[in-house]
């Protein structure tokens, strides 16, 4: 097995796959800390994240489309592991100087693979020599790139995966990420902890810490404005940066109309009596009387500003509560 890495970071190249997000749920719900970043990052980029290892996504687009997507191929000489999916392993075989063609007839849905590896794939490891995997493509790999291996393949494609294991290149023409590739989970675990040996450490309470650590050691003690509608993006940061910082802190509310008032009809506490509660929090909106907590200052609290509806000149209610810190 490969010796632990010391950073836990997979990070999954996005070529703008509709299953981009779900590569990056199914590595985290294996305890392991993944990140989407797009396409056109750089290898110089990657280096400086330092990831551990590297997902490619699939896509929509063919490899040879004038506009098609690509990838920087300083990537590949990073002595980082990588591991393609679909467009992924297309993309990961021009640019090392394979080939990729049409197939006779697509392949879309449930297919049966067979492995060509005679049992030696780490990717594959104990998994069955005929499995069901999840396609979705009419390109495919017709010729695999000098050092590769083809490892398996179905009766429309003859490259349903590839791998060049010295340089820990790995390639799948199908989806392990989807529930319909029932070993998908076992070939994401074979290639996070057995390729790359990363550890099954990461929790849901780890990114919280880190964010909070992030943020205090970016602000120090400088202060921060913060652009709050009550959308959950603003509202996810507001809740960090409070938590972080506290009363260096101060949101600036963006009303951009037609979605605040959908939120008012829903019903719920004012985001002003929110941030009201939470102590040394500031909130100020433009042109609006200012208020203080229950019509006096108290003790720790800073000022707060009535919100109004800048149309209507009502209160905007239905803001969610931000956890205690």
């Amino acid at each position: 097995m490969t010796a632990t890495p010391s950073s836990q970071l997979v990070i999954v190249v996005d070529f703008g796959a509709q299953y981009g997000q779900l590569i990056a749920r199914r590595v985290r719900d294996l305890r392991v800390y993944s990140e989407i970043v797009p396409c056109d990052i750089t290898a110089d980029e990657v280096r400086e994240l330092a990831p551990a290892a590297i997902i490619l996504s699939g896509g929509p687009a063919s490899v040879y489309a004038e506009d098609a997507p690509s990838i920087d191929p300083g990537i590949f000489e990073l002595d980082i592991p990588v591991l393609g999916f679909c467009y992924g392993q297309q993309i990961m075989a021009v640019t090392l100087g394979g080939t990729v063609g049409h197939t006779e007839k697509g392949e879309y849905g449930a297919a049966p693979l067979t492995r060509r590896d005679e049992g030696a794939s780490s990717l594959y490891g104990e998994t069955p020599v005929e499995q069901t995997v999840w396609m979705s493509h009419r390109d495919a790999v017709s010729e695999v790139p000098a050092g590769f291996a083809v490892t398996a393949s179905t009766d429309v494609c003859p490259v349903a995966s590839m791998e060049c294991a010295e340089r820990r290149l790995y390639a799948t023409q199908f989806h392990p990420e989807v529930r319909h590739t029932p070993h998908g989970d076992q070939l994401l675990r074979n290639f996070l902890f057995g390729i790359c040996g990363l550890e099954a450490s990461w929790t849901m309470d780890s990114i919280i810490d880190d964010a909070v650590a992030a943020i205090r050691q970016q602000v120090g003690s400088d202060r921060v404005i913060l652009g709050l509608s009550g959308g959950v993006d603003s509202s996810v940061v507001a809740a960090l940066c409070a938590k972080a910082i506290g009363k260096q802190l101060t949101c600036v509310f963006v009303n951009y109309g037609p979605a605040v008032q959908e939120r008012a009809r829903r019903g719920g506490g004012s985001l002003h009596e929110t941030v009201r509660r939470r102590k040394h929090l500031a909130l100020v909106g433009k042109g609006h009387r200012e208020v203080r907590c229950n019509g006096r200052r108290r003790g720790g609290h800073l000022p707060v500003r009535r919100l109004r509806h800048h149309d209507e000149g009502r209160r905007i209610p239905s803001f969610p509560a931000f956890p205690d810190s």
